[in-house]
Formats: C-alpha cells, structure tokens, sequence
C-alpha cells in the first residue's frame, strides 16, 4: 500500500469485518440512558452489567447535585491552560493532598484521564537504561507507557512469581539503571488479583520499584476501599500508587500517589499532564464528594459483594465456567464446541441483549482459542430480579443453543494459564 488512507477500505485492523460493515451493535453500540444498573439499548430496557460502576456512584444524587453546582460556578471552561502556565488551582492541590492522604502516600498529582495517568508516570521515570517488567496482562496504557519510555521491557507470565524472579535475577545481574515493576491490582478482564505480597518481597530482593494500576481496585478493596494493596497490608510497600476515576468514582481522570519528591517529578516531566490542559473544576469539585463517599462507602461495597456472590453463584450452577477471580467482577466463560467461537460469541451477546440482558462479550486472542467470555461488572444498584432474570437468561441460552456443559482438559489448561496457575 503506497498511500496511508488504502487499508481504510478494508476490513484489516482492530474489528475490522465488524467496521467494515457499519456495525453498531456489537461495537460502538449506542446506550440511550444515564448510567445505572438498568440501561436503554435499542428503545428497550436492559440489564446493563457492562459499565464498571462498582459502587453504583453514577446514579447518586448527591454527587449529581455537587456537579450542577459547580457547572454552575465554573461551567466548563474554568481553569483554563495546564497546571504549569495557568490551570493551577487551590481545588486542584486540596483534591491531591486528600488522594494522597486516602492512598497514605505524602504526595499526589492528578490526571484528565486515567490513561494518559499511567503513560505520563511511567514515561517520565523510566529511561533507556532502565528496565520494566510487566505482567502479560497488563492493561493497554501500561504496554503503551512502556513503548513511550524508550526503555527496555520484559514480560512475565500472569501472576507467576517464579516467572518475575527469573526476570530479575537475570536483568540484576549488570544492569545500568533501574527496574521498575509494572502490574495491575485488581486485573480488569479476568477478575483476579495480583499476588502483591510476593511481588512486594522480590522488589525488595532486587532492588526494584513497583507501580500498581489499582483501576479496578480503588473504591473496591481494602479499607475505606484503598485498594488491593491495602487488602492484602502492603500499601506501605507500593513504590506508585495508581489510581483511577472511571471505574468506581463513576467520573474521569486519574492520580499516582507516591513519595513527594517523585509525584514532584512526574509533575515536572509527564508530557501528558505539562503539556494538557487542566482538569475541569466541574470533576475536581464532583470528585472531592465522590472521595467523601467512597471512603464512607462501606455499606454499598457490601451490597456489592453481595450480588457478586449471588450472581457468580447462580450462573456457576448452572454449569459455566466462572474465571478464579478474588475481586467483584464475574468472568463467565462459555466453549464454543466446533464453531468459530466469535460467531458463538456475537450469538450469545445477541441472544442475552433480545432477553433484555447487556453483556459485552470477549474472545481470542484475548482469552484461550475455543473461548468466549463475558465481563460482568456486579454492582450495589442491582437488585435481586436484576440477578434472577439474568440468570434465567444464562439458563434458557444455555438449553436453547445447545451449549457444551464438558470443557475440554486442553481448554482448561488454557485458562489455569490465563490466571497464572
């Protein structure tokens, strides 16, 4: 191809059949409602265990409120430029000294997006000399931070800790600079956590440092939901907290917590942050009361693991295959049999949203070939009809299309690598 725009014609690239037919239905699918546990697709109803609304905040009034006041005050052009020329306000400080406080780290610095928050921080600590290494399921803006960095990389398998040590062992042994660690809190696709404990110990053991994108953790786990590091007492021992603002906080942006003299770095050095504009006043003043809420939210996290157990439960019985996931969010994983196993999964996405149920559907590469898997985000907003239509949904899908109930050993073999097992 001589010219940029010809592979645009084709169906190449990411989804590229689906784009190439003007699909609306199993990307880019168009939700007409607020975000809550029950959602408008289609001029009709559903269930919506799609969106990442742990704590159910997108439907809460008093964050509603806080936010048309500051709409009100600021609209949305206030602070105008970045935080170095002229969008630096007393809001902005005063929403990272009590994320800094929450995350017990001395500083934080926030960012518009959680994404560019993961590839500003490590962008602008890590240098040709230095080495990453990552978990293999590392979110997007990780391997992107990484790329970014300029720095070299190494990948070990999901969560195996004899993996990471052989890394660092061999990259020890002459290295120029540093090492950071990379991994996830709280994986966001296969629901299981990271064993930080052990991860913590041969940071040590090798002088290394760690960060952890605690997206799926943070108004989770933990105390006060702090996190998964403070579920399992290392917080302390996290070199860079990250945290972000689109899952649980039901807002947008980000921060990385860590000790002042490195958040002032970041501050100093993350492109993605010197050269943005400045986060709105509208969501630093909406997240000053959704950090309020989070902290005292011990009651909707409750609920919350309550309907992740009933579901988890529920569909477990019916015969499906329910990822080891220590956190709230269910993987449901279904064998394909013999056929083409995205067709088998755009079948089940569409059989379940026609029984007005709303999942999202994932599949090679992925999750192990011959697999499809549903990411269902239980949330406090559900009720237990919710959980019993969508189970009787599983139940008659299952009968309907002829589902395996019998996963081949090879497939689970494949999942036991998935987790790290």
């Amino acid at each position: 191809m001589k010219d940029i725009f010809e592979k645009c014609g084709t169906d190449e690239g990411n989804f590229g059949k689906l784009r190439a037919m003007g699909d609306g239905y199993y990307t880019l699918p168009v939700l007409d409602s607020k975000p809550g546990h029950r959602m408008t697709f289609k001029g009709k109803e559903k269930v919506m265990w799609s969106i990442n609304n742990y704590l159910g905040l997108a439907e809460n009034e008093e964050v509603r409120k806080v936010a048309v006041e500051a709409a009100g005050l600021y609209s949305t052009s206030s602070p105008m430029g970045s935080r170095m020329m002229s969008g630096n306000t007393t809001e902005h400080h005063k929403l990272e000294a009590d994320l800094a406080d929450y995350s017990q780290k001395e500083a934080a610095i926030l960012f518009n997006y959680g994404y560019l928050g993961v590839l500003g921080t490590i962008s602008s600590l890590c240098g040709p000399e230095d080495i990453l290494v990552m978990d293999k399921l590392a979110h997007a803006s990780i391997v992107d931070g990484v790329f970014l960095s300029r720095s070299p990389f190494r990948v070990f398998r999901h969560n195996d800790m004899d993996s990471l040590e052989t890394i660092l062992k061999r990259e020890n042994r002459d290295r120029k600079g540093g090492i950071l660690i990379v991994v996830e809190g709280a994986y966001g696709m296969t629901g299981d956590l990271a064993k930080l404990k052990e991860v913590c110990d041969l940071k040590d053991k090798y002088n290394a440092r760690l960060f952890i994108d605690d997206a799926h953790g943070i108004g989770v786990m933990g105390s006060e939901g702090r996190g998964t590091a403070d579920h399992f007492g290392v917080q302390d021992r996290v070199d860079i907290y990250f945290g972000t603002f689109a899952k649980a906080f039901a807002s947008i942006g980000g921060f990385s917590a860590a000790s002042k003299p490195v958040v002032d770095w970041i501050r100093y050095n993350a492109r993605t942050q010197v050269f943005a504009k400045s986060l709105p006043l509208i969501y630093v003043k909406t997240l000053q009361k959704t950090l309020e809420l989070v902290r005292s939210g011990d009651d909707r996290r409750k609920k919350m693991w309550e309907n992740s157990k009933k579901l988890k439960e529920g569909i477990q019985d019916l015969g499906y295959f329910i990822g080891d996931g220590e956190s709230p969010l269910c993987a449901v994983y279904a064998f394909s049999g013999d056929e083409e196993v995205n067709l088998v999964a755009m079948k089940m996405i569409k059989y379940l949203r026609e029984k007005d149920i709303f999942v999202s559907g994932v599949a090679y590469p992925v999750i192990p070939l011959g697999l499809c898997m549903f990411r269902m985000i239980p949330t406090p907003s559900h009720t237990d009809e919710d959980i019993e239509r969508t189970i009787k949904a599983f139940k008659e899908m299952r009968e309907d299309m002829n589902l395996s109930k019998d996963v081949p050993e090879e497939i689970k073999k494949n999942i036991k690598k998935v987790y790290g097992k």
